[in-house]
């Protein structure tokens, strides 16, 4: 891990800083970088998006993916703008994204899974998102992994 990356890590647990604060002391972490560099950019769309700012972070987050994330920060910026986009009331396109996110598989498809759900709640799809998260959680089990993941798939079914 670099000097950056601490700073930024250290900025995000200092839980004594107020949303300004933190978007003022990532804004100028991200001076640190070239310009259209995609993590600072990252960096700059999550500060907004976690003090609520989600029309601001939605560019950022853009740029971010556009500029190139690595692997495990472009996963967390799909993630991140596709809930931005539902707090938008964008829900088709945030439901999109983080289908396309789940199926990519890796690390944080669980995590895409999560926010898939919630969209899904959002959307008025109340047994569908209860299906996704069951469905999710069921491997993680230590028992009833069988049994949850078919209850998963009757919330799933259409009503007969």
């Amino acid at each position: 891990m670099t000097n950056w990356e601490e700073q930024i890590d250290a900025v995000w647990s200092d839980r004594t800083l107020s949303d300004a604060q933190r978007i003022e002391r990532i804004d100028a972490l991200a001076e640190q970088r070239p310009d259209h560099d995609a993590r600072a950019l990252f960096e700059r769309a999550g500060a907004r998006d976690s003090a609520g700012l989600e029309a601001e972070a939605e560019g950022l987050y853009r740029q971010a993916l556009d500029a190139g994330l690595d692997d495990e920060h472009r996963a967390q910026a799909a993630i991140q703008l596709a809930s931005t986009l539902r707090n938008l009331g964008r829900i088709e396109e945030a439901l999109e994204m983080l289908r396309a996110e789940r199926e990519r598989g890796g690390p944080l498809a669980d995590a895409a899974a999560a926010f898939y759900a919630l969209t899904l709640a959002s959307k008025g799809d109340p047994y569908t998102a209860a299906a996704v998260a069951l469905e999710t959680l069921a491997p993680h089990l230590p028992l009833y992994t069988r049994s949850v993941a078919a209850y998963a798939k009757e919330l799933a079914a259409p009503p007969r």
